[in-house]
């Protein structure tokens, strides 16, 4: 993947600095109803204030993006960031759900996976690939419960 950028893990004291700001963040999200949210800057003015303190005007919806990330580096887990539109090769979703590529283009055959043709090539949206691999989960999931209630109906015991 050319454009999505892979954000290494962060070092204990960036995960400790941004455990505090994500809760400093939910904490006024949680308490504000308000179609905007202003940050004050503090810039340092070395005891000049004569220049006005910027101040930061955000959405609700950036502020919970941004608690989003600081969650994932307060737990010190790499992040990779991905545009909504991002398209992927057939490789790259391969590497991305972990099977092969020859799979990829089978369940892009079966039309179980959608994607557009680049001349030859295919390109699969990263969106749909989410979308693919949300709906694998939960087939599996289904699967694995009708299998529990089938062992239940049989009376076949855990060992």
């Amino acid at each position: 993947m050319k454009n999505p950028e892979v954000l290494d893990p962060a070092n204990a004291a960036e995960a400790e600095m941004a455990a505090v700001a994500h809760q400093c963040l939910v904490a006024a999200l949680d308490h504000s109803n308000a179609d905007h949210i202003n940050i004050i800057l503090d810039v340092g003015t070395d005891g000049d204030d004569q220049h006005e303190t910027p101040v930061l005007k955000l959405p609700p919806r950036a502020l919970r993006f941004f608690a989003d990330v600081l969650r994932q580096m307060a737990k010190q887990e790499p992040m990779l960031l991905v545009p909504q539109k991002h398209e992927l090769t057939t490789q790259e979703a391969a590497n991305f759900l972990n099977v092969s590529r020859p799979f990829v283009i089978k369940e892009i055959e079966a039309n179980r996976l959608k994607c557009r043709k680049v001349n030859r090539h295919r390109r699969i949206e990263f969106e749909e690939l989410r979308r693919y691999q949300a709906a694998q989960q939960q087939q599996s999931e289904q699967a694995l419960q009708d299998m529990t209630q089938l062992s239940e109906a049989l009376g076949l015991e855990e060992f």
